[in-house]
């Protein structure tokens, strides 16, 4: 667990309780950073006087708006969460508070020793900030290579949308953005491949009515959990990226691209930074496949059967 869209802690609470309704307590859960290693709270604000607001800052967005794709197109809501507390604070959980708790050791360690005792056999798969897995590659210099792969939900080429989150500012992605050095040590590692699930390929797929009523019908303790918690439609992000590793057939359409990350503390920090193989700086960038395109059809149907298949 890491800091993202809420603070790490409330994020392990929510995990580990969804986990004990969807009957899946067997899943180890590691707490990680609670904070980026170099971007602050209070940097972010005081940029924001400088260069403007930005659409979304997770964690840190008591009283911004969140945009969400419904029926009727994108429109802005204040999600109830985001109330102003601190980073070891937890408000009240409608789900209720698990019983289940965190392992003892922290991510870094965890996902060192899993791939140590794996070697060349675990994908690790990031959907959110990239810190933890930074701080497994600054402790261990071999973890990247040890592993079958990464791949990661996070930044943004080009993406042809009216979403004002990204029309305005084509290259920002909120998991790149949020924590940029670790973006930035994490896609130079030696992994043998990485796969980036971009906002380019997210924004094609939406969490529909239709899905939903779908995913509702079903008894399974996933559907059920989903029925209950899922007040709000918007983009499949991570559950694409996780789809796509399980079924690469689901991408249609993806760029190889050297990536980075803009770490200059001006309007572009935390921005994707692409070349091509002409065009790219002799300072150790890597080749990414940059997932651009989706079989939506396929890829619908395959997370409403797995919401819903019931399992004995």
């Amino acid at each position: 667990m890491v800091t993202g869209n809420a603070w790490r802690d409330e994020e392990t609470l929510h995990t580990l309780r969804m986990l004990e309704l969807t009957g899946h307590t067997n899943v180890p859960v590691a707490r990680g950073a609670v904070f980026p290693l170099i971007r602050s709270q209070e940097e972010t604000r005081l940029a924001e006087a400088i260069n403007g607001k930005v659409a979304w800052v997770g964690a840190w967005g008591q009283g911004q708006t969140m945009l969400l794709e419904t029926g009727g197109g994108v429109k802005p809501v204040a999600p109830d969460h985001l109330q102003s507390h601190g980073p070891y604070d937890v408000p009240p959980m409608q789900e209720g508070l698990p019983v289940t708790k965190a392992i003892e050791e922290d991510a870094a360690h965890f996902l060192i020793r899993q791939v140590r005792a794996h070697p060349h056999r675990v994908t690790v798969y990031a959907a959110g900030p990239l810190t933890n897995i930074a701080l497994a590659i600054a402790i261990d210099p071999e973890f990247a290579g040890l592993t079958e792969g990464l791949v990661i939900m996070g930044g943004s080429l080009n993406p042809q949308t009216d979403d004002p989150e990204f029309a305005a500012s084509s290259r920002h992605e909120f998991n790149f953005w949020f924590d940029p050095e670790a973006a930035h040590i994490v896609l130079r590692a030696a992994w043998p491949r990485v796969d980036v699930t971009t906002v380019d390929v997210s924004i094609k797929a939406p969490f529909t009515q239709k899905m939903l009523d779908e995913i509702s019908k079903s008894s399974s303790p996933a559907a059920r959990y989903i029925a209950a918690w899922s007040q709000n439609r918007y983009y499949l992000w991570d559950e694409l990226a996780a789809c796509a590793w399980l079924d690469p057939t689901l991408i249609t359409k993806e760029k190889l691209v050297y990536m980075d990350v803009d770490l200059g503390h001006g309007p572009g920090y935390g921005d994707t930074l692409t070349w091509d193989e002409k065009f790219k700086p002799k300072t150790g960038v890597r080749l990414v496949h940059a997932q651009t395109d989706l079989d939506l059809p396929h890829f619908q149907k395959m997370f409403v059967d797995l919401m819903t298949v019931v399992r004995h």
